[in-house]
């Protein structure tokens, strides 16, 4: 089986990621114009910002050869063996992970092992897992 899932994306995390990066400069801008520093400073912030909408387009998870996939814009995480795989359920966490949405799940693995995504439709996701290892304690469907 090969098969890719999207990321789910909150667009509201990239309004207040946008706002925190930019609204500082308004006052400045309106006031004092656009200097020489102030220019400098929004086009580093420009590209940083674009990075990030870079990572948060370009999140994906894929199942291949018995193996979960995680790609986050240039990043590739470790991969997880799905036999490994032992529940997945919902979460709240927000702890920082390849989730760009604040819909997530999470995945325990191993003995330890804990990763936190959100693909777009999480019930076909979890349910593929399921049908390729169904030991998996899967608390979505």
């Amino acid at each position: 089986m090969h098969k890719k899932y999207p990321s789910k994306v909150s667009y509201g995390l990239l309004v207040f990621i946008f706002v925190i990066f930019f609204a500082p400069f308004i006052f400045d801008l309106l006031n004092n114009g656009l200097g020489q520093l102030v220019s400098l400073v929004l086009v580093v912030l420009l590209f940083l910002y674009g990075f990030i909408l870079h990572m948060f387009f370009q999140t994906g998870y894929s199942v291949e050869n018995g193996q979960l996939k995680i790609k986050m814009g240039f990043f590739s995480f470790r991969s997880i063996n799905i036999n490994e795989i032992k529940k997945i359920s919902k979460t709240s966490s927000i702890l920082s992970a390849p989730a760009p949405s604040f819909d997530r799940i999470e995945i325990r693995h191993g003995d330890f092992g804990s990763i936190i995504i959100s693909p777009k439709d999480k019930i076909s996701f979890a349910k593929d897992l399921s049908e390729l290892n169904p030991e998996i304690n899967n608390n979505l469907i």
